[in-house]
């Protein structure tokens, strides 16, 4: 009988989750006041029209090998595999610094090439890209922060079978993956 009451009850979101899905939100709001903000900017005459470094395509390309990578090391956590997800959980961490790297990569070339991002020299737009782009890179960071966290911990303790941590850095990572193809969409062809 009281097997059956269990079965009938909902499930509930565990509070972290919750907690990490609202904070989620709030990006999403913040990113969609800045690109709003850039969509009217640009009716300027102003307006410097420029295309993004080759760079940025390989961070994307970098960004979406790590959601997968995440996602498999989650699988193995579940599955017991521990080996498999620590060397998975390297992976995710590796490809999220890249990622950064090849995003500063990726301002250094907008320099190199006379698009000032600050100062007297700058134009509004290449300084939007910086601001929505930093801005997305801190939220990556902070990401790539929690990894290195779960990283550390997969190989200083024993074979720890609590996967709320890895599938909330899962969901985080996801979604920062999901908000990169949105702005590097918006740069190219919407903005």
């Amino acid at each position: 009988m009281e097997a059956t009451l269990q079965a009938n009850e909902p499930q509930r979101i565990h509070p972290h989750k919750f907690t990490l899905w609202l904070a989620m939100g709030s990006i999403v709001m913040m990113f969609a006041g800045l690109t709003s903000a850039y969509i009217v900017k640009k009716n300027q005459s102003s307006w410097l029209e420029f295309n993004l470094p080759l760079v940025f395509w390989y961070s994307t390309g970098v960004i979406l090998v790590s959601s997968a990578t995440i996602q498999l090391a989650v699988k193995a956590l579940k599955a017991r595999e521990i080996g498999r997800y620590k060397m998975l959980i390297s992976l995710t961490a590796i490809l999220g610094v890249a990622f950064l790297v090849l995003q500063v990569m990726g301002f250094m070339n907008l320099e190199q090439n006379n698009i000032a991002l600050t100062g007297s020299k700058s134009n509004s737009a290449a300084s939007f890209l910086l601001v929505i782009t930093g801005l997305h890179m801190a939220h990556v960071l902070g990401g790539v922060v929690a990894i290195l966290i779960i990283f550390i911990r997969a190989f200083a303790a024993k074979a720890n079978n609590n996967s709320l941590p890895i599938e909330m850095a899962a969901s985080y990572w996801h979604f920062v993956d999901i908000l990169w193809i949105y702005l590097f969409l918006f740069y190219n062809w919407i903005g």
